[in-house]
């Protein structure tokens, strides 16, 4: 039988994307430096790309420590047979030394998604792939730890396969165009490109943190939310965390969040797909949930210690966003432009960034009487509903700060 091959784009667009990764999103804009170790984790899938990765770190000087994983694959499952075959105790295994040690050496880290099997985990226990993740949690806090000490940075990519772009009702090609696009590999200079953005996107930023916003109040037909900026807070964006991002974002005091919202986004969560989600809010917590499909996943979520509060809200706004197709990825999709951009909350941990001080000084006591939220995951939902967010500031004025998919500042 006839097999096509995935569609690979050229050599020049993975350079381009690999110079962006390594010289640019890492290290908050600045690119690494000789002698920095980095971690690059991807799948089979994305080899081409690998390559040009590991090229770029060593051309820069770096060290690399590989976490090359393999695909899922119409014989043989790697994602699920885990769960089918696996006991108690193995769900709770944690290589502790191993992942302290890499941690501890890593400067940096590269993770490239790429899946050959968007449903892979279909009709596995949600609670399982919950407990798994708990166990796990250690490495959140030891990368948050090195981040807060300015001694970590990390980055996220995507590389389309045919899987992804089935997915999102595309052809393999206008996939990854979607992805030149938006991370800019089709211009001459994209780290130029990127650094103009960033500086656009700067101003907003400023604007914003000069409201000194108490509450925001986030309104439209399928959303009537309240929502506790919390004290010592600021809006971050940029800083290459991950590529593409045009948002600007916040982790609120997770106890002021109160009403309803609903997404008409789906949500493709521990191999699941997850639609029709709605949210009610009550004294900070999630008090009623349901999804049209994958209820028992999007719950089971939730349930996770400290995932049924906020950890995060964001905006885009659609002039910055060259994204303007459903990609079926979170990491795109909560950066798409479109008619009236997009807005979306996190449930789950916190960004330690969104705190105005010296982040190595809080203690995790501290970190929580400010309501900065704890958990093992951040589950991002979005939504492109036509929303206004106005602003409720400390000195009882009011002001719209989001509009039709743009910011009003």
């Amino acid at each position: 039988m006839k097999t096509t091959k995935p569609y690979v784009p050229s050599k020049k667009i993975l350079e381009n994307y690999a110079n962006i990764l390594v010289n640019f999103a890492l290290g908050k804009g600045k690119g690494i430096k000789k002698g920095d170790t980095v971690i690059v984790q991807m799948s089979e899938a994305a080899k081409p790309l690998y390559a040009e990765i590991m090229a770029a770190i060593w051309k820069a000087g770096g060290h690399i420590i590989s976490r090359y994983t393999a695909d899922n694959e119409p014989w043989f499952n790697f994602d699920k047979a885990f769960y089918e075959h696996v006991k108690d105790h193995q769900l709770d295994f944690f290589p502790h030394h191993f992942m302290k040690g890499m941690i501890d050496q890593a400067d940096h880290s590269i993770y490239i998604e790429s899946e050959t099997d968007k449903k892979s985990l279909q009709g596995v226990d949600p609670k399982k792939m919950m407990r798994r993740g708990e166990a796990f949690k250690p490495v959140r806090q030891w990368t948050k730890e090195k981040e807060n000490n300015g001694k970590y940075t990390w980055t996220i990519g995507l590389y389309g396969t045919p899987a992804m772009a089935k997915e999102a009702g595309l052809s393999e090609k206008d996939y990854w165009q979607q992805i030149i696009k938006a991370c800019f590999l089709d211009v001459k200079d994209p780290v130029a490109e990127w650094k103009k953005v960033y500086k656009e996107m700067e101003s907003y930023r400023m604007k914003l943190n000069k409201l000194d916003i108490q509450k925001l109040h986030i309104e439209g037909e399928d959303v009537n939310l309240w929502i506790d900026m919390g004290e010592k807070r600021q809006w971050v964006a940029g800083g290459g965390a991950n590529i593409p991002s045009f948002e600007l974002f916040t982790s609120p005091d997770w106890r002021g969040t109160e009403g309803w919202i609903r997404f008409n986004q789906p949500l493709y969560m521990y191999g699941n797909l997850v639609t029709g989600i709605e949210l009610e809010f009550k004294g900070g917590k999630v008090v009623k949930s349901k999804a049209k499909t994958n209820e028992k996943v999007l719950k089971s979520m939730i349930a996770t210690l400290n995932a049924d509060k906020v950890g995060e809200f964001s905006l885009t706004d659609k002039r910055f966003s060259r994204i303007t197709k459903f990609m079926a990825e979170t990491l795109f999709d909560e950066n798409i432009g479109g008619p009236f951009g997009n807005t979306h909350i996190a449930l789950g941990s916190s960004y330690h960034e969104a705190f105005t001080g010296d982040r190595t000084k809080p203690s995790k006591k501290d970190w929580a009487d400010l309501g900065f939220n704890d958990s093992s995951v951040h589950t991002d939902i979005i939504s492109t509903t036509d929303r206004t967010v106005t602003a409720y500031l400390k000195n009882g004025k009011e002001k719209v700060i989001y509009k039709s998919g743009q910011f009003q500042l």
